[in-house]
């Protein structure tokens, strides 16, 4: 499979705050990406079994339901090898090995040149 341009490739983000969401799939976008929006794992997982063309999952770790995002990017990272991780959170200290194998972590407050270089990055990676 040839490289993936930001065109096609599609981001997953997931962040149960609205206007956190809003702004992260804003600047995303406008890095040329395409973006859809889940407001909880649950969602996520949903929207994951339902397309097969999402490409990153860019999620906060931080989020109410059955699964926070570090039990999320497990379970894509477990049913769905290829599809890449960037975790997000304010609160948690990610320790090496508590995301899978490839994910990111970026800080809150982030920047948005450090997420969407992350973003870069693993999109040339698929």
């Amino acid at each position: 499979m040839a490289h993936a341009t930001n065109a096609n490739s599609l981001v997953l983000v997931v962040e149960d705050d609205a206007l956190l969401r809003m702004h992260a799939a804003e600047m995303i976008e406008e890095a040329g990406f395409r973006v859809i929006e889940a407001q909880n794992a649950d969602e996520a997982i949903r929207l994951l079994e339902s397309r097969m063309d999402i490409r990153i999952v860019f999620t906060d770790i931080d989020m109410p339901g059955s699964m926070n995002g570090l039990k999320l990017a497990h379970a894509v990272a477990n049913r769905w090898p290829p599809i890449r991780i960037v975790a997000t959170s304010g609160h948690f200290n990610i320790r090496v090995g508590d995301l899978p194998t490839g994910g990111r972590f970026i800080a809150k407050p982030y920047r948005s040149n450090q997420i969407i270089s992350a973003l870069h990055e693993l999109a040339g990676a698929i």
